[in-house]
Formats: C-alpha cells, sequence, structure tokens
C-alpha cells in the first residue's frame, strides 16, 4: 500500500485527489495540508510513501521549500509536484529541491496515478512536455539562474524591496543584493525592471 500525503491549500482540489487515489487498491491517502508548514510536519509524524506537493499557497513558503524541507527529514518521503505552473523556474526549483516528478493538473487521471505509482518507488515521473522542456534546457546553452536567484527575482518582479525578499527568504539584504548583482550579470542588464523583463521574456517567469 502507498501512503500518500496531499499538500495543496485549495479544499476542492484535495477532496477531488483524496476521491481519485482512494478509489486504487494499492493507493492510501492518509493526510492533506493546506499550507506548506503543516505538509513538512504531517511528513514527518505521518512517514507516507509519497507527497503530492502544489507550488503556491499563496503568501506562505513555496511549495519548492516545502519539498526541500521534507527531502531533508529521515526516512523522507519522495515528492511528486502537481501544479498549475510550467515556467522554467517553477520546474528547475522543483527538481532542485528534490521532486522526484513534475505533473500538472491538467493531466489525465491515468497519467497521475501512474506518476504517482513511479514516483513513490523513486522513479523520474515528468510530464513529457515538462522532460522535454528539461532536455532542451539541457540541450541548448543558455542563460541559467539558480534556483535561489529565481526565488529572489521573483519577489523583486511581485514588487517586495530588498528588505521584504530577505525576511521571505530568511537570508540578509547583503545577501539579497548579491544575488541580484549575479542576475544583473547573467542577464546583462542594469536595473530590477530590466532583470525582470528579461527573465519573463527568456521564460525563467512566470
Amino acid at each position: 500500500m502507498i501512503r500518500i500525503l496531499i499538500a495543496d491549500d485549495h479544499p476542492v482540489v484535495r477532496a477531488g485527489l483524496r476521491a481519485l487515489l482512494d478509489a486504487e487498491d494499492d493507493l492510501e491517502v492518509v493526510g492533506e495540508a493546506a499550507t506548506p508548514a503543516t505538509a513538512v510536519e504531517l511528513a514527518a509524524d505521518l512517514s507516507p510513501e509519497l507527497v503530492l506537493m502544489d507550488l503556491q499557497f499563496g503568501q506562505d513558503t513555496s511549495g519548492a521549500e516545502a519539498t526541500r524541507r521534507i527531502r531533508a527529514l529521515d526516512a523522507a518521503p519522495y515528492v511528486l509536484v502537481l501544479t498549475n505552473y510550467d515556467s522554467d523556474g517553477d520546474i528547475l526549483g522543483a527538481v532542485e529541491a528534490g521532486a522526484s516528478g513534475y505533473l500538472l493538473k491538467d493531466a489525465p487521471p491515468h497519467d497521475l496515478i501512474a506518476a504517482v505509482r513511479a514516483a513513490a518507488s523513486g522513479q523520474s515521473a515528468l510530464a513529457p512536455a515538462i522532460a522535454g522542456r528539461l532536455m532542451a534546457r539541457m540541450r541548448t546553452p543558455q542563460v541559467s539562474l539558480s534556483a535561489r536567484e529565481i526565488e529572489v527575482l521573483e519577489l523583486v518582479a511581485a514588487g517586495a524591496a530588498n528588505g521584504e525578499v530577505a525576511a521571505r527568504l530568511h537570508i540578509s539584504e547583503a545577501t539579497v543584493k548579491s544575488h541580484l548583482v549575479h542576475v544583473f550579470s547573467k542577464l546583462g542588464v542594469a536595473s530590477r525592471t530590466a532583470a525582470v523583463s528579461t527573465a519573463r521574456s527568456l521564460g525563467m517567469l512566470r
């Protein structure tokens, strides 16, 4: 029996996933989390084999950060990202955080079930479109920002000042400035606005 924890802030989504998964003889939903912090706590307490993780939880910690914390647990469960977002930044951040798979919420039910079984056994479970984009990214030399640089730039794009970015990511303002200097250099720009615009044109930000 594969024990599954669902982490998503939408009750309707959680109910739909629970109904779909519990209908399978070898799958059992053992818990639901509406916030990333709760997902990390339940992953430690319930010892599921797999966590189904959304990426966005309002203004809360991101699903990628929760994935990183869950994968750092003792006897860590695998994580399968199930989200609406497919920007390069989202995909890269989730994979770097340790996600075994990445699926979009419009995937057919049978694809989701297959991905759950594959991810729970430690196999890669990437939607074909996502796998294709990752392969293309690996084959084509291009500007590449780290997952942390993308996190900083996403907050800048949302209008956050350096102090707010530092507080949200639990890093110093000096570190934020250092990340932005690297971002400006990599993108060949000289301002925050230009960095956001260029990153969006390259598909790094949604």
